[in-house]
C-alpha cells in the first residue's frame, strides 16, 4: 500500500488492488497545503471521519468531480444526499461493510461532530480497512478510549493513521499509548501543525513513540511513503 499525505488529516491510501482512498479532504482551505493541486487527487473512495470543516472542506467538490463513492455516517451520508450526492454508503460505529476492495468497520471515537451549517453531524468514528489480508486503522478525531484495545483483539494492523496534536484531540503520549493498544507499531500522525493550538513538538512526538516501541512517520505534505 501506498500513502500520500495532503497535510492536516488528509490523505489518500492506494490499495494493493490500485483502488485509492481519500480521507477527510481538507485542502483548499489549508494554508500549509496551498502546494497540492486538489484537481490533480484522484479517488475510488472518499471516507469522512466525521462532519467537522477541516475535515470535509473539499469533499462536494471531490465527489463530483470524480464521481468517487462517499462512506461516512448516516447523518452525513444524508446531508450531501440533500446536495444531489446520492453514491454514497452509510455507515455507523459498530457496523462494518464489505466493498468490492476490501471490509471497511466504523469505530468509537470521543470528539464532537457539528456539519458546516450547524447541522447535527452525527457521531464521529474512525475506520478499520481491510483488503488484501492486510489491515490498518484510522483513529479519525479521539481522544483515548477503552475501545482500541478492542481493535487490538480483533484485528493485526499493518498501520494506524492517529492524531497526535492535543489540545483538540489526543496528544503524542496518548496516541503512542493508544498505538501498544491497537497493537499498530507504524503510525502515520496527523491532526497537527494547522493551526496554533495544535502545533507539534516533533523531537517530544517522536520520543514519546520511541518509548512504547512504535515507529512514528510524519510524512511531508505531499509526500507519498509505502506503508
Amino acid at each position: 500500500m501506498k500513502l500520500t499525505y495532503y497535510g492536516h488529516s488528509c490523505f489518500s491510501v492506494e490499495l494493493a488492488d490500485g483502488t485509492k482512498l481519500l480521507f477527510d479532504p481538507f485542502i483548499t482551505a489549508n494554508e500549509l497545503a496551498k502546494d497540492i493541486d486538489i484537481e490533480a487527487i484522484q479517488g475510488d473512495y472518499v471516507l469522512l471521519t466525521h462532519g467537522h470543516f477541516d475535515h470535509m472542506a473539499d469533499a462536494e467538490s471531490v465527489l463530483q468531480r470524480t464521481g468517487a463513492k462517499l462512506i461516512a455516517n448516516f447523518e452525513i451520508v444524508s446531508w450531501y444526499n440533500g446536495k444531489g450526492i446520492s453514491n454514497a454508503h452509510p455507515l455507523n460505529a459498530g457496523g462494518a461493510f464489505h466493498f468490492p476492495f476490501g471490509r471497511v468497520k466504523g469505530v468509537n471515537a470521543i470528539h464532537s461532530s457539528v456539519l458546516p451549517d450547524g447541522t447535527y453531524g452525527g457521531g464521529p468514528m474512525g475506520f478499520i480497512v481491510e483488503s488484501g489480508g492486510a489491515s490498518f486503522y484510522v483513529s479519525g478525531d479521539t481522544a483515548l478510549t477503552m475501545d482500541m484495545k478492542i481493535i487490538g483483539e480483533q484485528h493485526q494492523l499493518e498501520f494506524a493513521v492517529l492524531c497526535i496534536g492535543d489540545n483538540f484531540t489526543m496528544g503524542a503520549e496518548d496516541a503512542a499509548l493508544a498505538a501498544n493498544w491497537t497493537g499498530a507499531r507504524t503510525v502515520i500522525g496527523v491532526h497537527y501543525d494547522t493551526f496554533p493550538p495544535i502545533k507539534l513538538d516533533k523531537t517530544a512526538a517522536h520520543a514519546a513513540f520511541t518509548a512504547k516501541g512504535v515507529e512514528l512517520l510524519l510524512p511531508r505534505i505531499g509526500e507519498t511513503i509505502g506503508v
